[in-house]
């Protein structure tokens, strides 16, 4: 049938070559949605398309579900929220949920992608974080073989039925496939001469000042932006204003002395750059809660 048949028809491709996997929607709502190891996240339906020429969908509501598309050869485009982008060779992006959207390959080179739809209760959490909203736009991925490698290990594991076992181990490997893609970046480390981050670079220039008391000012000024300007990007991007973050980068460090050293509490409150040990005890309680000494007895067997 799929040699026959070319290009879209009711928003499925045919085309030679095509892998494709859609989970019945009985086996998600009697062995998925119910199962609490697998609701949160889990695979609808994945594929890979070859060339896939006259690949071509419109959704006027969108999906219930989120659609990841990685581009390893070929072109493409597609449209959400009035935008329209294009796609080419080691680009992906992400469609959410319930979105209207469009989307089709180039027709004088035709992309090639594999694709995974996903749902699960965390999907909304999942869609309103900034990491996440920032990959509704395409965006260059460095990929190694690892995400292909991942997504062949989804789709074997499938191929096999849905025993159990099977959606176990192909929705586990689901969280790690989306990870080499949103979290890119944390996979394959910039070097130093690669434009990184600025809230990265902060966190960084954090940590290679843990022992210094750095102000909201140094590391504003370090970054080239604004204090508030810094601030607002630093709490959007991690949840945190940056001295609570830096607070807690101290205390973390703080907690591996505690665990692997014999220093007294006041000489670790001194090498993190508090000069007074009592307040040093007031923030460790605020961020562990529990003052140090307490954390080193819980912690000693």
């Amino acid at each position: 049938m799929d040699e026959i048949k070319q290009g879209s028809h009711k928003n499925i491709w045919y085309g030679v070559g095509r892998q494709r996997i859609e989970i019945p929607r009985p086996v998600i709502k009697s062995n998925v949605v119910n199962n609490p190891l697998l609701n949160a996240l889990y695979i609808a339906s994945l594929g890979f398309y070859p060339k896939a020429k006259g690949h071509f969908t419109k959704r006027r509501h969108g999906l219930h579900e989120n659609f990841l598309f990685y581009c390893v050869d070929g072109y493409g485009w597609y449209e959400i929220n009035g935008e329209k982008y294009e796609v080419g060779p080691n680009e992906f992006f992400i469609l959410p949920q319930n979105v209207e959207h469009a989307y089709a390959s180039a027709t004088h080179d035709p992309w090639s992608i594999y694709w995974v739809h996903f749902g699960g209760i965390t999907l909304p959490d999942l869609n309103n974080l900034h990491t996440v909203k920032e990959h509704f736009k395409p965006r260059h991925i460095k990929d190694n073989g690892e995400a292909v490698m991942v997504f062949n290990k989804m789709y074997k594991a499938l191929e096999l039925g849905y025993s159990l076992d099977n959606l176990l181990f192909a929705n586990f490997c689901l969280s790690q496939f989306l990870s080499l893609f949103i979290y890119n970046s944390r996979h394959h480390p910039a070097s130093k001469t690669t434009k990184s981050d600025s809230v990265d670079n902060a966190i960084l220039y954090m940590q290679e000042h843990i022992t210094d008391m750095l102000t909201l000012k140094d590391i504003s000024s370090y970054s080239n932006y604004s204090v508030s300007r810094f601030s607002n990007l630093f709490k959007q991007k991690t949840g945190y204003a940056p001295m609570d973050y830096f607070m807690q980068m101290k205390i973390q460090q703080a907690c591996q002395q505690l665990d692997f050293t014999d220093k007294s509490i006041k000489e670790i409150a001194l090498t993190l750059g508090f000069d007074d040990p009592y307040y040093f005890s007031k923030r460790f309680k605020q961020v562990t809660g529990m003052p140090p000494i307490k954390y080193r007895a819980v912690n000693k067997d």
